[in-house]
């Protein structure tokens, strides 16, 4: 007897869209394992407790899918919480925190002390599997002084670095181990100054997390953050650009709003380093980073680098 139209669907219907869903994702696990991904975590996903949950789930995935996942973050939102709990300011020059040294001791606590833990915790939930580190930590990351810029000249934002020497033998160790090495953006001073007075650079999150991809030699760079990706004509129109070359992007990067500045920075400087694919992904929707790696309906938008046919028609 055939069932009514109104009959529930099979336990087997039901699961058909599961199989469909793996079997679009075998090539996509094929081409990725044993790779490394790089994934700066920020945004809302940083402050959305549903959100925070399917992201340490993406990460656990990607782990067990035979991948090599690293988590960079940044704390914007709890850093300028904290900031203002305290009753100082937030201020930013070019997209970046201007950073003076009584808010460099809330970076850092913020940073290490509370996000890192959390995202470290929520991964731990399911087994031993995060480490948490700074760029301080066995010299991963050292900095010199940054400067913003404005107007065409030097803008000084405090202690603020630019990464200028990366050692990711810790990052490869923990790897190798099987470890989800999830890095706090700060970083000791290049030449040393400082360092014996506990003196660190707040290093942007982008940058960070673009700077260890270069010297992991990672696959992709994913950049989760508040938009959808980079709009063609922005604040006029919300058309994402979903690819661009990153000889494209250079052009492009004088005339963007001054928050995505950091982001692009970051992706242009990842390919042009050898990093396959970078990409600014919406972290504001669940699993995002999933379907960025195991799906062909991939959103945000990719930069790839010059003159590589092999990304003509790519969404990863």
């Amino acid at each position: 007897m055939s069932a009514s139209p109104s009959s529930p669907p099979s336990p087997r219907s039901a699961a058909l869209p599961k199989a469909h869903a793996l079997v679009e994702a075998l090539p996509w696990l094929a081409r990725h394992h044993g790779k490394t991904v790089v994934i700066k975590f920020g945004g809302n996903a940083m402050v959305d407790d549903d959100l925070k949950a399917a992201f340490a789930m993406d990460i656990l995935y990607l782990r067990h899918a035979g991948l090599k996942p690293v988590v960079v973050h940044g704390g914007g939102p709890q850093i300028s919480a904290q900031l203002a709990r305290l009753g100082l300011e937030s201020r930013f020059e070019s997209g970046l925190r201007v950073t003076t040294d009584e808010a460099m001791d809330v970076v850092r606590m913020v940073l290490a002390g509370q996000v890192q833990r959390e995202l470290v915790g929520l991964l731990n939930a399911h087994g031993p599997h995060a480490v948490g580190l700074t760029g301080e930590d066995a010299r991963l990351m050292t900095a010199v002084k940054r400067y913003a810029e404005k107007d065409g000249k030097p803008v000084d934002i405090g202690r603020v670095g630019e990464v200028a020497h990366v050692d990711a033998g810790i990052v490869r160790d923990l790897l190798d181990s099987g470890r989800i090495p999830v890095v706090s953006s700060i970083a000791r001073p290049e030449d040393g100054k400082d360092a014996a007075e506990g003196g660190v650079f707040n290093v942007n999150a982008d940058t960070a997390a673009a700077a260890l991809a270069a010297a992991l030699g990672a696959e992709t760079l994913l950049i989760l953050t508040d938009v959808a990706g980079l709009y063609a004509n922005w604040p006029h129109s919300e058309e994402v650009i979903p690819r661009l070359t990153a000889g494209e992007l250079a052009e492009l990067l004088p005339r963007l709003a001054s928050g995505m500045v950091p982001k692009m920075e970051a992706c242009l400087y990842a390919v042009r380093s050898g990093v396959r694919t970078a990409r600014v992904v919406d972290g504001r929707s669940k699993h995002s980073i999933l379907l960025q790696i195991f799906t062909d309906d991939g959103a945000g938008t990719v930069v790839v680098p010059d003159g590589d046919v092999r990304f003509e028609g790519a969404t990863a």
